[in-house]
């Protein structure tokens, strides 16, 4: 099974979508998100509410000013994330290291 995707994960996903597009369609946002119809419908529903988005009369999605911030925090936060986790993973990797050159007796 494949690894699950966070809220802001998913959320991220989608602002992206749109951005990169200059906005998009609900079609194009599932799509691109991989996200089932039930899933899209609940995330945009709550990037609307947000004010991340709006919807013109064509149906068409698009960034407010506030989601353009919140994509630009997120895209910081992302990578920040990913420096963590490469570093605690290294971490562990000396630890396992660690204990492999010194093995409990009593084990």
């Amino acid at each position: 099974m494949g690894k699950h995707r966070s809220r802001l994960q998913i959320l991220g996903t989608i602002l992206s979508v749109i951005s990169d597009n200059g906005g998009a369609k609900k079609t194009q946002i599932m799509y691109q998100a991989y996200l089932s119809y039930k899933l899209l419908t609940r995330y945009l529903n709550d990037v609307m509410n947000a004010g991340l988005v709006v919807c013109d009369n064509e149906n068409c999605f698009k960034l407010t000013p506030k989601g353009e911030k919140f994509l630009a925090n997120f895209s910081e936060y992302h990578r920040s994330h990913e420096v963590v986790k490469k570093n605690l993973d290294n971490v562990q990797n000396q630890k396992l290291m660690l204990q492999e050159m010194c093995p409990n007796s009593e084990e």
